[in-house]
Formats: structure tokens, C-alpha cells, sequence
């Protein structure tokens, strides 16, 4: 090889993240013969992904972030590419050490809190967006309800009513065929229940064929709620079929509208925003650029008094032993633990494992095992106590950072994320994840340069310029202020591509019958 050569392959970027990691991340891709930390390559690395720096045994751990993510499947020499060829998973050991972090944190008084414009609402809530939804109690009634939204829409009757953000059908593909005493009912009927009352959305329709197993009836009972000028049910065969019930539901929302054009913006403490962090399409900068970038807005929006929720329970395994020690007390941390053993019960009894959640995709960008990828994840969660962990779609009710029990599948999770109460959402991605949400704004944060200006269509902030010396703190920032405008208006990339209508899917747990 020529001096040249020798020149241009010599110094590729990579990053050490931990003085104990026996691995290196390539920043720029690295060249066969390219020294890196004095070794020099032996294949070609990938950006985004590791080259060992050290001898690693047969069985030893492979060590990033300071953490154990697999072990070594046979013996790798320094210079070597570390990836799935070399390197497998098994269950270790980890410490809990529970509630060993947890720490007081002062929140800013009210008047110096940051403030954005939102919808504040007769329960006290405050909403980011100004919805109209038509639910469905069953996929039986998911047809008309898209017809009622899309005769809302033809007829031209919002364009009377500028500060309405829409009119949306949310249909699943559940709702009948189901243990209606069971779990997985449980979880709809609050996740149903969430979105109705979520702040974003001012008014609801709900829309039922009328002998499924969800029995409107029966779920307005358990809340204890009445038909009311912004919330109305019907089903197919009550009205008399379909084009009956497209007409009473183009009717119910035509009344709905005077009354949901009333809310007006006012100006509210940043304490009243409930911020999801979702993280999908990950790669091997997620963990280094956009995910702390994101814990540390996370970290800004609880000193300012608010909410901050973590979840994708599959994700964070193998870094729960991580927000255990972070728990408000023990109790906190247990249940966090008790949902990790329901996941590896979970996955058994469905002959998978907990290794099966990394995606071709993440699996190209550099992450190697779920416990690579959850370390990454985790720091979505920043750094403050956790405050309370919580099940699929019950609603949150504290303050500061917690946690919500979801599958990884992000329309899923962020599904249960908006039921708990989330007005605003964050979600980022290495791959190019084109994922939006309704009634919730979903700001979309770039792992990488490259991604970012490929896709400059989707992505609201490129957190690949961490990689080139911005700091996680300055980051953070921008992605705070950045969820201050969102949620004053100020529309997200996602939703000026017009993305919600479809994702609305609500975890189904249990046999279909």
C-alpha cells in the first residue's frame, strides 16, 4: 500500500464512550490498514459501527457505554469489526442497587418556569393541538368511521374553524373475538378511554357496530360518563347502517364544531407538557448522539416542572438495572423489574426471545444485541429520579420523569404513551423512521448528519453535528425549545406530511378467538 493510501485511511473518527470499553464506534467508516487508538484495522468497519481496540476472549464480555452487550463468540483480535458474526447474548447478572440514586431535585418556581400556548381545558389539562376524534369500539365500525371524517373533510365545513387542527378517525383492528373479562380488554378499554380524554383532543365521537365484545355502553359505565355536547357514541345497527351513520356522525361532529372552536391559546408553564420519548429505526449513533441529546431536554423539561415518559420495556433490557437504582425507593424499582419478568415469560411462552427485538435495520446501522440497543435507548430517560412506573395506557398522574410499560413496536408504545396523557412527543431515529402521530405531535429527532439530510423532509433536528463537537447539553436545549414551539403550533415535519391517521394501534394481549 502506497503512502497515499497509508495518508487517506489513517485517521478515521471513532469515539470511545467508556475507558473500560473494549470496543471502539466508527464515526466515518474504517478502511482495512487504518489505525485507530495505535491498532490497525483488519477489515472494514462500518460507520456506526465497533472495532475491537483490545484482545477479547472466547465468552468474554464485549463491553460498550461501560456496559456489558454481548460476549464474544470466539476470540477477537484488535482491529477486528465486532458485530453479530462474533458476538452472541446470554442472560448476566445485573445489580439493582435500588433507589441507591435517587436524589431530591428542585423544580423551578412557577415564574421562572419556561411557558408555551396551549389549550387549557375545563378538567385543568392543557392540550398542544385541538382535535376532534372519532373512535371505534371494534374494526366492524372502523369503515365509517373514515367515511364520516372523510365527508367532514370534502364538505369544506372546517375551513370555518382555522384553530380546529382536524377531524380524525382512530380505527384498530380489535375490539371483538376477545376474553371481554381478560387482560387484553383492560388494556383497550383504557387505551380507548386515554384518547378521549387526552388534552389534545376537544371533542369525540364514538363509533360502534353494536355487537362486539367492546360494548360502548359498558365502557361509558366504567368511567362514569354521559353523552355531552363534545362527546357522543353510536352504533350501525342502532342508527340503521352504514350511510345512516356516516349522515348522524357528519351531524355530531358538524354540532361539535362551534363549541371546539371556542378554546383559544393561552399562555401556560412548560409543568403542564407530558413529553413521550420514543426512539425507532435506531442505529449505532442513537446511544451517543440524539438519545442523550433528548434525555438531557428530558432532563430540562422536569427541572421546569414536567413530565417526561420513558418506555418500550423490550428496549430498555439489559439497562434496567440502570433506572432501578434511579427509583424514587425500592417499591418503584421492583414493579420496573416485575414488568421485565413478564416480557421474558411474555416472549417464551410465544417461543421468541428478548434478543429478537433488533431489526435488520437496527442490525445494519451498527446495534448488535437488545442489550446494545436498551443502553442506547435508555438514555432517552436522562438523568433525574424515576418517579413512578406505570402499566399500558393508565394515566399518569405525577410529575417529573417515569416510566410506561410498552412493547418496542413504536405506533404501539406511543399509542399507550398519548392514552397515559402525553400532549407532546419526541422520537429519534439513525435509520429514517417516517413516524407520526395524532392527536400528539411527534417531533423527529436525526441520529446522524447523513440520515438528516437525506431525509431533511421528516426529520425537525439533526443530532449529528453531537458528532462534530456539539454538546449533549446545547443539544438538549435546541430539542427543548424546539418541543416549546411545537407545542405553541408550530407544526412538525411529520405532521406538515399529513402522518397520524394510521397509527393508532392499542396493544392487543391474548387470543384472538
Amino acid at each position: 500500500m502506497n503512502q497515499a493510501v497509508l495518508d487517506k485511511v489513517a485517521a478515521p473518527r471513532t469515539i470511545r464512550l467508556n475507558m473500560a470499553d473494549n470496543v471502539v464506534v466508527a464515526v466515518d467508516p474504517i478502511e482495512p490498514g487504518a489505525v485507530v487508538e495505535g491498532v490497525a484495522a483488519a477489515n472494514r468497519v462500518p460507520r456506526g459501527h465497533k472495532m475491537a481496540v483490545v484482545p477479547i476472549a472466547e465468552g468474554e464480555p464485549v463491553r460498550k457505554f461501560g456496559q456489558i452487550i454481548g460476549f464474544a463468540s470466539k476470540p477477537v483480535a484488535p482491529g477486528e469489526w465486532v458485530h453479530e458474526h462474533n458476538v452472541v447474548m446470554h442472560d448476566f447478572a445485573r445489580d439493582y442497587r435500588f433507589a441507591e440514586e435517587a436524589r431530591e431535585e428542585p423544580v423551578l418556581p412557577i415564574e421562572q418556569q419556561a411557558t408555551f400556548e396551549g389549550y387549557r381545558r375545563a378538567n385543568g389539562k392543557v392540550g398542544t393541538r385541538n382535535y376532534i376524534g372519532i373512535l371505534t369500539s371494534v374494526n366492524c365500525s372502523a369503515t365509517v368511521a373514515r367515511y364520516i371524517a372523510i365527508e367532514v373533510e370534502r364538505s369544506g365545513m372546517l375551513n370555518d374553524y382555522p384553530n380546529i387542527d382536524g377531524v380524525i378517525p382512530l380505527v384498530h383492528g380489535g375490539g371483538c373475538a376477545l376474553d371481554v373479562k381478560g387482560e387484553g380488554y383492560e388494556v383497550l378499554k383504557r387505551t380507548q378511554w386515554g384518547y378521549a380524554t387526552n388534552p389534545n383532543m376537544a371533542g369525540v365521537l364514538m363509533v360502534g357496530l353494536g355487537c362486539e365484545g367492546f360494548q360502548i355502553g359498558r365502557w361509558k359505565e366504567a368511567y362514569g360518563v354521559g353523552e355531552s355536547d363534545t362527546f357522543r357514541t353510536m352504533t350501525i345497527q342502532e342508527v340503521g347502517g352504514t350511510k345512516k351513520t356516516v349522515v348522524a356522525g357528519v351531524a355530531a361532529v358538524r354540532d361539535m364544531l362551534p363549541i371546539v372552536a371556542q378554546a383559544k391559546r393561552t399562555t401556560v408553564p412548560a409543568s403542564e407538557l407530558m413529553l413521550a420519548l420514543q426512539c425507532g429505526g435506531s442505529d449505532g449513533y442513537s446511544g451517543i448522539t440524539a438519545n442523550p441529546a433528548l434525555g438531557a431536554a428530558a432532563d430540562l423539561l422536569v427541572r421546569h416542572g414536567g413530565t417526561a415518559i420513558l418506555s418500550e420495556t423490550p428496549e430498555i433490557y439489559g439497562a434496567e438495572h440502570l433506572l432501578t437504582r434511579r427509583a424514587v425507593d425500592r417499591a418503584t424499582g421492583e414493579k420496573l423489574v416485575s414488568m421485565i419478568r413478564w416480557w421474558e415469560d411474555y416472549t417464551a411462552r410465544n417461543k421468541m426471545e428478548m434478543n429478537n427485538n433488533p431489526s435488520p435495520g437496527n442490525k445494519a446501522g451498527g446495534l448488535t444485541t437488545i442489550l446494545e440497543k436498551s443502553l442506547g435507548a435508555a438514555a432517552k430517560g436522562g438523568t433525574t429520579t424515576l418517579k413512578g412506573v406505570y402499566h399500558y395506557a393508565e394515566p399518569i398522574d405525577r410529575h417529573g420523569f417515569v416510566y410506561m410499560d410498552t412493547p418496542g413496536y413504536d405506533p404501539v408504545s406511543a399509542t399507550g404513551q398519548v392514552a397515559g396523557g402525553a400532549n407532546v412527543l419526541c422520537f429519534t431515529t439513525g435509520r429514517g423512521s417516517a413516524y407520526g402521530c395524532k392527536p400528539t405531535p411527534s417531533i423527529k429527532l436525526a441520529t446522524n448528519t447523513v440520515m438528516y439530510q437525506h431525509m431533511i423532509d421528516d426529520m425537525d433536528i439533526n443530532c449529528g453535528d453531537v458528532l462534530d463537537g456539539v454538546s449533549i447539553e446545547e443539544k438538549g436545549r435546541e430539542i427543548f425549545e424546539k418541543i416549546l414551539r411545537v407545542a405553541s403550533g408550530e407544526r412538525s415535519k411529520s405532521e406538515e406530511n399529513g402522518y397520524g391517521d394510521a397509527e393508532f394501534v392499542p396493544w392487543q394481549i391474548g387470543a384472538t378467538m
